[in-house]
């Protein structure tokens, strides 16, 4: 299976996917690069920017992976 398969299985299983997901579940240190190449197949994935602090109580920021609302992708 693919990187890109791995991570379209997790959105569609779970509803999204971070970097940090990605990392941990499958070795994926580049989803960006992923979700780059699965738009460029067609797959309509939405990018939400997610705010919280970490575990230093300082204000970071990472981006969370959805197949688009009212979309499908097989």
């Amino acid at each position: 299976m693919t990187q890109c398969e791995m991570v379209l299985n997790h959105i569609k299983a779970f509803g999204s996917i971070s970097d940090a997901e990605a990392y941990e579940e499958y070795g994926i240190r580049r989803l960006g690069a992923r979700v780059f190449d699965l738009r460029q197949r067609g797959i309509p994935i939405d990018t939400v920017e997610v705010r919280c602090k970490n575990r230093f109580g300082k204000k970071t920021k990472f981006a969370r992976y959805y197949l688009k609302a009212g979309e499908s992708c097989g």
